[in-house]
């Protein structure tokens, strides 16, 4: 209980960020088009005009990126079309994500899968996947850990994931159904296992992998919330540019070194850890030949293999 009533207290009120658009570096050496991607054009262009109004002075070019992270089958057609037009990825946010479900939506994706398990991970599992050859070429020219991939993990880690993180036996729910915070934490410790597994098997390529909270925010993530639920939570919720400070710190702070990749970063720039059961996961336990961790991200694998 006091576990949580601490992930509770220091993710919830976090100290003043230390890393902020005012203490980045030079980024001219590095790709200066930003891609949004998104399900909706529209709202990804209109996001793209608010930010163009917002800072007309800039020198770099935003581009919207049609995704659509419940469809496996459309998601090489989205790589592709960033691949034809560029040929170097120095940073990837995994940001997009799923929370709560309108009333009477569906609950599984296209390909039948829990529909938030579909969203937060196996989406960005594949997408990461076919764009790992541009992060790969563009490692090869820079010092090791400065092409860095972020991933989504968030305070339900500790809250609400059961024992290890999930059930590598009910990840289709068939044995028992959880409800929806449960599988929501689920798909978030998914984050954190791809997270810690690719820092590992990027460990040679100069690849950084982190898993971010990026810390509980005034975002449309809540709009399908019940409206007591809700209500109750907003004096928990701060501007969504907090958010983007620990997403900053994770993609371009110089404070973030190679020995980091794998590790967790808490709001609004902090590495910590999760809970001990979760937190051992990571790594195979004795007798193990592998870990929890590793075994969901060869189940990722597996679920996306027909896709590639």
């Amino acid at each position: 209980m006091f576990d949580k009533l601490g992930n509770i207290l220091t993710q919830g009120w976090p100290p003043k960020p230390s890393f902020t658009e005012q203490h980045l570096e030079d980024l001219s050496g590095k790709n200066a088009v930003v891609y949004i991607a998104g399900r909706r054009q529209d709202v990804g262009q209109d996001a793209i005009k608010a930010l163009k109004e917002a800072h007309p002075d800039s020198k770099g070019r935003l581009e919207f990126l049609q995704l659509d992270l419940a469809d496996l089958t459309s998601i090489k057609a989205s790589a592709n079309v960033f691949l034809e037009k560029e040929t170097r990825l120095d940073n990837l946010w995994n940001n997009a994500g799923i929370m709560c479900l309108p009333k009477n939506s569906p609950t599984k994706s296209k390909q039948d899968h829990e529909l938030m398990l579909a969203i937060n991970c196996l989406g960005p599992y594949l997408f990461t996947k076919f764009l790992h050859p541009a992060l790969e070429s563009t490692a090869k020219s820079l010092p090791a850990g400065s092409v860095r991939v972020v991933w989504l993990g968030s305070l339900m880690i500790p809250l609400k994931a059961p024992k290890d993180g999930m059930d590598l036996e009910n990840l289709d729910y068939k044995k028992k159904w959880a409800d929806e915070k449960v599988r929501y934490a689920v798909s978030k410790t998914g984050n954190l296992f791809l997270g810690s597994e690719w820092a590992k098997r990027d460990a040679a390529s100069g690849i950084l992998h982190l898993t971010v909270n990026p810390g509980n925010l005034k975002t449309p993530l809540q709009r399908d919330m019940p409206a007591l639920e809700y209500y109750s939570i907003i004096p928990l919720l701060h501007d969504p540019i907090y958010g983007a400070y620990t997403e900053l710190f994770a993609g371009l702070s110089p404070d973030v070194k190679p020995e980091h990749s794998g590790r967790y970063v808490i709001p609004w720039g902090r590495f910590s850890s999760t809970r001990a059961d979760i937190d051992d996961a990571l790594n195979p336990r004795e007798g193990e030949k592998s870990s929890h961790a590793a075994k969901f991200f060869e189940y990722c694998d597996d679920q996306t293999r027909p896709f590639v």
